[in-house]
């Protein structure tokens, strides 16, 4: 059994990690469009992703509370 925790806590190391990463590079990105214009296009992809949330009414707003929650959780 302590084995299987190990493995899950490595897993979940590995998947904080792999965020933080992409969290980073994303901050980066924005950074480079706010800069030198529309380089990277995350600004639009962003808004995108928003706009799907804002799009599906209640269910949108429970997922995003849901995706903040996981976000601030790691």
């Amino acid at each position: 059994m302590k084995m299987i925790e190990d493995a899950m806590g490595s897993v979940g190391n590995i998947l904080r990690s792999t965020i933080s990463l992409g969290m980073a590079i994303a901050v980066a990105f924005l950074i480079v469009d706010i800069l030198f214009g529309a380089q990277t296009n995350i600004v639009a992809n962003l808004t995108t992703v928003i706009k799907s949330f804002v799009t599906q009414g209640v269910v949108g707003l429970i997922a995003l509370i849901v995706f903040i929650s996981m976000f601030n959780r790691s």
